[in-house]
């Protein structure tokens, strides 16, 4: 397939994908990417353009950034783009702050919503994961259901796609999560990838990643395992938090124009 970008000439279909680290592709560790990440929206857009049709492809979310950070930096851009269709997942860093107005969050992403869908775009959102067995996170996990009864609300009032995160059991395996416990790894954005691929209803001809077994470990080298990632992961994590700081500042997005040269 000839690539092409976007001067030479409109694209019939453009997807437009917004939101965090996670849409970003933080954990699909990819040199040759830009930002140094791939991750599943770049291998939906990848799928869709195999698929066949003019495909036109923009990634506009950056890591670390709120919900109201991505309306105000990132909505009007896309709308700019004329979308075909738009994924957006946004809110998830909110919910981990100390203190987060669920309710009010909600409201302006149900406000971003509606102009997304009023553009003519098809739309698609995610509930949050059921962090109940991931130690760190635990704590949140009543806030995620929460957010998650009002993105199923957006979804039955605005006629949303939705890809259910908090439902799929596959991703309790912890092989499909990155080191930081954090984003999920190569084999996790793989397996996301072709969720979302699902949902859209999209031929997929990605291969299912293989997982190695889980090395069995001393109760010692547990203990090592847990001091390293406190020191590497969460220790830069809280620190970021306290001095206000993101993993996203002076980063700009992957692919802020439509484009079918994906890296």
């Amino acid at each position: 397939m000839a690539a092409r970008d976007e001067l030479n000439g409109p694209f019939e279909k453009r997807y437009v994908a917004l939101g965090d680290s996670f849409t970003e592709g933080v954990g699909d560790i990819d040199p040759s990417s830009p930002n140094g990440v791939r991750g599943w929206a770049d291998r939906v857009a990848a799928q869709l353009i195999e698929n066949g049709g003019s495909w036109g492809y923009a990634n506009l979310a950056i890591r670390g950034r709120k919900l109201q950070q991505v309306l105000d930096e990132q909505l009007d851009a896309a709308l700019a783009l004329a979308p075909t269709l738009v994924t957006i997942y946004a809110g998830g860093n909110d919910i981990l702050r100390p203190v987060v107005n669920l309710d009010g969050m909600m409201e302006r992403y149900r406000w971003a919503l509606e102009k997304l869908v009023d553009s003519g775009a098809q739309v698609v959102v995610f509930t949050g994961f059921d962090s109940g067995k991931a130690p760190m996170f635990r704590a949140t996990r009543g806030r995620t259901a929460i957010y998650n009864e009002h993105v199923r609300k957006m979804v039955d009032d605005l006629q949303l796609g939705l890809v259910d995160f908090w439902h799929m059991k596959r991703f309790q395996d912890w092989r499909l999560w990155d080191p930081d416990r954090m984003h999920l790894s190569i084999e996790g954005h793989i397996w996301m990838a072709k969720e979302v691929l699902s949902v859209l209803g999209e031929k997929d001809s990605i291969e299912e990643p293989e997982l190695e077994e889980p090395p069995v470990t001393s109760l010692p080298e547990k203990f090592i395992g847990e001091v390293t990632w406190t020191k590497d992961y969460l220790y830069p994590w809280v620190k970021r938090r306290v001095t206000r700081k993101s993993s996203g500042d002076n980063l700009s997005p992957k692919y802020p124009k439509l484009t079918q040269r994906i890296w």
